[in-house]
């Protein structure tokens, strides 16, 4: 019988400079811009990406990465 390996990969694609929505804002719009991240069409990507995602998600990210941020910065 053959047993099934697996394997996990942490990587790190960065973090924002601070715990606030306005930082996380700019960090997930640089990072959800990026084609090899999200592969859509740029005429339908933008108007979700500014309209609805950042606005939503940049304070709901805030509060969590305020949860573990420490006084050295991100604890990634």
């Amino acid at each position: 019988m053959r047993q099934e390996k697996f394997g996990v990969l942490l990587v790190n694609l960065g973090t924002p400079e601070a715990p606030t929505s306005s930082a996380v804002k700019r960090y997930l719009a640089e990072f959800l811009s990026d084609k090899r991240v999200v592969d859509v069409s740029r005429l339908i990507w933008w108007p979700v990406l500014n309209g609805i995602i950042l606005p939503i998600s940049s304070p709901r990210v805030a509060k969590l990465y305020q949860s573990v941020w420490m006084d050295e910065g991100s604890p990634l």
